[in-house]
């Protein structure tokens, strides 16, 4: 049996808007499996983006429980939630955000020395994730502003889960990329998840969607729909295409 990762109970979480709160996330119940590639869709404004910044600890909810592995998480303090996600997770955004004054190693090499000892083992690690990712030993030293975008978000994925994270959290993560580099990108996600990885990302791209295990809905801060895939697998992308689009047809989207 399949045990969940992560799981949320009456979840809520509200915002003052000129006086007046926005319920954005309304009384969640929500599971989720280790080792799924959990996608979350939804029109703008639906709490995508808020939802995911709980689950990972990045925020803090209004009500409502967020439990990793059965331990409760929205009650730790701002350092412990930093403490928690170094060690638990791995976070890829729309933009990368790398460090400008550092080159390609040091900026996976930064995150990763906060949680792990310094060793040659380490660098060996670092470059080897970053050879997978198409990164070669020639542009280790480039600094970001010397990287396309997509080599950025590469580095950016490399950094991620170089720490070996129980879960891979996703924002958008090709937003900014061309078609070449989105598909590169996530090719990259395929293959971790394949490996075992646990991801939950955010998206309203169809093709990126079409990478998932699972695919959750929301609407109104809730979650009004929830379909399932087989793990991704080129044979059958025509068949995969049709049923996730009927489902978001369905779904409104």
């Amino acid at each position: 049996m399949v045990s969940s990762i992560l799981k949320t109970e009456k979840l809520c979480k509200s915002f003052s808007n000129g006086g007046l709160q926005q319920h954005v996330i309304k009384n969640l119940d929500l599971e989720i499996r280790e080792g799924d590639f959990t996608v979350i869709m939804g029109s703008s404004g639906s709490g995508k983006s808020t939802l995911l910044y709980a689950l990972s600890g990045m925020d803090k909810p209004s009500m409502g429980k967020v439990l990793f592995n059965g331990t409760e998480i929205q009650g730790y303090s701002n350092d412990e939630l930093a403490v928690f996600r170094r060690r638990n997770c791995g976070f890829v955004f729309q933009s990368v955000y790398l460090l400008e004054n550092q080159n390609v190693l040091d900026n996976v090499l930064t995150g990763a020395l906060i949680v792990q000892k310094n060793s040659p083992e380490l660098v060996m690690k670092a470059k080897d994730l970053l050879k997978k990712v198409g990164i070669s030993d020639e542009d280790l030293n480039k600094y970001p502003s010397q990287l396309s975008g997509g080599e950025a978000q590469r580095v950016g994925i490399v950094r991620a889960i170089i720490n070996d994270p129980k879960i891979l959290f996703a924002d958008e993560p090709t937003g900014q990329l061309n078609s070449s580099s989105s598909r590169d990108v996530l090719d990259i996600f395929s293959d971790v998840h394949k490996r075992g990885q646990s991801i939950v990302m955010v998206t309203h791209d169809l093709k990126t969607a079409l990478r998932g295990t699972r695919v959750l809905y929301l609407r109104d801060g809730g979650i009004v729909g929830d379909y399932s895939m087989p793990v991704y697998g080129e044979n059958d992308l025509k068949e995969r295409r049709n049923g996730l689009t009927a489902f978001l047809e369905e779904m409104g989207w």
